[in-house]
């Protein structure tokens, strides 16, 4: 058999071969680059983890942080992973995910709780604030594990009934709001310990079903319009901190010594004229404040006692006169700017206190003192 053999020059060919072959490897050169600085290699590689991590049988929570491959973990290799998954495995153990069971809520563009709220009956504490939220639903009642409730600097007018269903409710905040009255069945919450209402500005009385909260050490009701120390809040027999400054108190029950377990007694902007001898008998007094201006009579042993910080504060006369420059706008924000300064002046004694329990010796008064500049 014959074959018509065609010979060419082999240099041509050799030439135009290698020609292209260099043009493909710098095309490839640049794809891998290319490849190597883009996102969707990026997210090629992570999801390659991924199913690597899950082909291995390693928990999704343990190598996602927010929602994104941990970049501690991204770039060892699956034998590394399963040694660094078991440590954190232990500390998982050690410290469990708190924030799963936690539900925090802000911004004036809530009006009402979102729906889905019902249906995670798992939690224990809530977080709502600086909303214009004005209702707890009934449903709070099916939250049987929550044990905070805090809903301060709302637009709350009134508490469910069916809060007292809370029977593991530990602390309940609801200062910063616009409550008029206080629920009797909140008295069936017999786990309680720290109450705040204060800062309602319309609050007048306590029911007396509260007197069941045995386990009660902080009630804060101050800024509010309380003409006496309710009687539910003398039956609180482990109450160590009460706050019932800025009402309208003129004196104090004879039977205030009932409080036996009694440390801090914040008694300011009042206009008690006398303090009863019957707070001398409160043997774990530590630290008692009062306004000094209408105050014209204070048994000896409460200034004497060594172990007892007494404070007498003396506000300053020119916040009492009103401006005569006062326009229209200062006077609709007139609701606001109470608020503000309540706040403000509440955070100044919680620091003024923390500052004055680390002192060995108690200044005999304080005076506020405010500065002003008028251009």
């Amino acid at each position: 058999m014959t074959f018509q053999v065609v010979v060419v020059d082999f240099s041509h060919i050799r030439g135009l071969w290698e020609t292209r072959v260099k043009k493909y490897k710098e095309r490839c050169k640049k794809e891998k680059e290319r490849l190597e600085t883009s996102a969707l290699q990026k997210i090629k590689q992570e999801w390659n983890f991924i199913l690597e991590c899950r082909s291995n049988g390693i928990p999704q929570s343990l190598y996602l942080k927010n929602g994104f491959v941990d970049p501690e973990l991204k770039d060892m290799d699956i034998h590394e992973i399963h040694s660094s998954i078991a440590k954190k495995k232990i500390h998982v153990k050690e410290e469990p995910d708190k924030n799963k069971y936690i539900f925090n809520l802000c911004g004036e563009r809530w009006e009402e709780l979102p729906d889905s709220l019902r249906e995670q009956t798992h939690l224990k504490e809530w977080h709502i604030n600086k909303t214009r939220i004005k209702v707890i639903p009934e449903y709070v009642q099916i939250f049987q594990d929550l044990k905070v409730l805090d809903m301060s600097q709302n637009k709350l007018v009134c508490l469910p009934s069916e809060i007292g269903c809370l029977s593991n409710l530990r602390e309940l905040n609801v200062s910063y709001n616009c409550l008029k009255e206080i629920p009797s069945e909140l008295g069936d919450c017999e786990n309680l310990e720290r109450l705040d209402v204060s800062a309602n500005f319309g609050l007048t009385e306590l029911p007396f079903e509260l007197s069941n909260l045995k386990k009660v050490t902080y009630v804060d009701v101050s800024a509010n319009k309380f003409s006496s120390v309710p009687i539910c809040v003398l039956r609180m027999s482990s109450l160590q901190w009460l706050d019932i400054s800025s009402n309208n108190l003129k004196d104090l029950p004879e039977d205030i010594d009932r409080l036996k377990e009694l440390e801090t007694l914040l008694l300011q902007k009042n206009c008690i004229t006398y303090l009863p001898f019957e707070l001398t008998n409160i043997s774990k007094l530590k630290l008692l404040v009062v306004s000094g201006e209408s105050l014209v009579e204070i048994p000896s042993a409460l200034t004497e006692n060594p172990s007892l910080k007494y404070v007498k504060i003396l506000d300053n006369p020119i916040e009492a006169c009103e401006s005569l420059d006062e326009n229209e706008d200062e006077k609709e924000n007139e609701e606001y700017n109470s608020q503000d300064r309540e706040q403000f002046e509440k955070e100044f004694i919680k620091a003024y206190l923390e500052d004055l329990r680390e002192r060995d010796v108690t200044p005999t008064y304080t005076k506020k003192v405010s500065l002003s500049l008028q251009i």
